[in-house]
């Protein structure tokens, strides 16, 4: 950052001193809270939070020095709980998102499928375009499997969650099919599980320090990775993704792992 952006002495002592005041207001706040999930709560919290990582930045800039304070981000934390409190139905509500990143292999997947199925009632149907072949693929195959063989249907897999949402009072058959996700309001979240890239990339960056990658292996009992044969129905091996979960132990308690 060159000289003249660079924020002035006065303004970092600005932010230091609204650091002090959402000290205060926070725990003013806690000290008067209603309840575990206290709408004032969590406002002196996200308050107190903008205001650290401010002035974190300012100092930086300024005199290129930072705060010991690990500042916890704001946009993954859960909003204070507002659902029953003793939750009798629930909603689960899941996203992947995939990439198509081999065309050709997607609508051969799908079309052998549909091939597969012509005979019977009702058929797949045709699987000539990428839109024909999600629609086959998706109606024949679980979610789940979808996810464990999405390699092999030429997708590549992006981030996914999942919320588990507190309902008033079970659904009637068929009363959501018109509006399904009407009922993703973050305020009936009772936990969430978050998977991406960017949590390996943490993990990268912070958690494989002093881990020992030197392994002594047996040349003899060294298998070629050609000679071993996957069976069709095999689970992948998630001991590779970090799992973020979100549970309800109060503002800004987002567990990462």
């Amino acid at each position: 950052m060159s000289d003249a952006a660079q924020p002035t002495a006065a303004e970092v002592r600005a932010a230091a001193e609204a650091v002090k005041t959402a000290l205060d207001r926070h725990l003013a706040a806690v000290e008067r809270r209603s309840g575990e999930d206290d709408p004032a709560v969590y406002e002196a919290f996200n308050e107190l939070a903008a205001a650290a990582e401010e002035y974190d930045e300012l100092l930086y800039d300024r005199y290129d020095e930072v705060t010991p304070f690990e500042i916890p981000g704001t946009d993954d934390a859960l909003p204070p709980y507002q659902g029953p409190d003793e939750a009798n139905a629930l909603s689960v509500l899941l996203r992947r998102d995939y990439t198509v990143v081999e065309p050709q292999r997607l609508l051969a997947q799908a079309q052998r499928v549909a091939d597969l199925e012509a005979g019977g009632s009702g058929g797949a149907g045709s699987a000539d375009t990428v839109h024909s072949a999600l629609g086959v693929l998706f109606g024949e195959f679980e979610p789940d499997e979808i996810s464990s063989r999405h390699k092999e249907f030429g997708l590549e897999e992006g981030d996914s969650t999942l919320w588990v949402t507190a309902v008033d009072t079970p659904a009637e058959p068929g009363e959501w099919l018109d509006a399904p996700f009407d009922q993703a309001d973050p305020h009936r979240v009772l936990c969430r599980f978050d998977v991406s890239v960017v949590f390996d990339d943490e993990l990268d960056d912070d958690g494989l320090d002093g881990l020992d990658t030197d392994v002594d292996i047996d040349p003899d009992m060294a298998v070629p990775l050609d000679d071993i044969d996957e069976p069709d129905d095999a689970e992948p091996d998630d001991a590779g993704e970090d799992v973020h979960e979100a549970d309800r132990d109060g503002p800004g308690a987002r567990s990462t792992g």
